[in-house]
């Protein structure tokens, strides 16, 4: 299958290299492009020195418009998976395959890559922690699936999930909100273990306290979506 991997990148001048050739070396089966979210250091000019494969965004749009840049990318390229990969070098190349292989099988449509069913690696904070047991037992009921890691940005899209999330992608905190909306569409959902690193340069976007404001606003958006969104086609 052809796959590309995602892999958005804001202030990561620090991480962008390693995280790029570590991808490379580990599946060089795969292509990618780096989605420079108008970063405000260097991410720009460093991937335009190495010679990296990128995107750079005039404004900056976050998470959400990042990651649907990439997926309209991959329907322009005409790609049958697409992968998120963090800029930060949380994300373990390695597990890249394991992502790939339900879609493959025809058992998913999104495959989420979770730190939690092993319980191996790095396991984020206790808040973040709550906030995520939160949206998991959140996505249980209103999405009838089980999701142990609903924050992960470790994931497979195949072909028809790429084409629904470059027209449908929340825009603000959209990990667990594209799994509902997934859900709501019919698309099938499934976890795989995954090991996640610590970041090792720069700082999250979500600190103790963005994660409670988190939690309260991602959870009323998964209620309302799967109350009033509609299936896509």
């Amino acid at each position: 299958m052809k796959v590309l991997v995602i892999i958005p990148a804001y202030n990561e001048a620090l991480n962008i290299v390693n995280t790029v050739e570590t991808l490379t070396s580990t599946c060089p089966w795969v292509d990618y492009v780096v989605i420079n979210d108008c970063s405000r250091d260097n991410t720009a000019e460093i991937c335009k020195e190495h010679g990296f494969n990128y995107i750079s965004l005039p404004i900056n749009l976050g998470i959400g418009g990042g990651m649907q840049t990439g997926y309209r990318y991959a329907v322009s390229k005409g790609y049958d998976v697409a992968i998120q990969f963090d800029g930060d070098g949380q994300h373990n190349a390695e597990y890249i395959k394991d992502l790939v292989e339900p879609i493959e099988k025809g058992e998913a449509d999104l495959v989420i890559g979770s730190r939690f069913i092993n319980k191996e690696g790095f396991q984020t904070s206790f808040m973040r922690r709550l906030g995520i047991n939160v949206l998991g037992a959140t996505l249980r009921i209103c999405g009838k699936v089980k999701i142990t890691d609903a924050t992960s940005g470790f994931r497979a899209a195949s072909k028809d999930v790429i084409e629904f999330f470059s027209h449908h992608y929340a825009q603000d905190y959209p990990e667990p909100e594209s799994i509902i909306a997934a859900r709501v569409s019919g698309f099938k959902v499934k976890e795989v273990p995954v090991v996640m690193n610590e970041r090792t340069a720069g700082v999250s976007s979500i600190s103790s306290f963005k994660s409670i404001y988190y939690m309260i606003k991602v959870t009323l958006a998964i209620v309302i979506y799967r109350l009033v969104g509609k299936k896509w086609r």
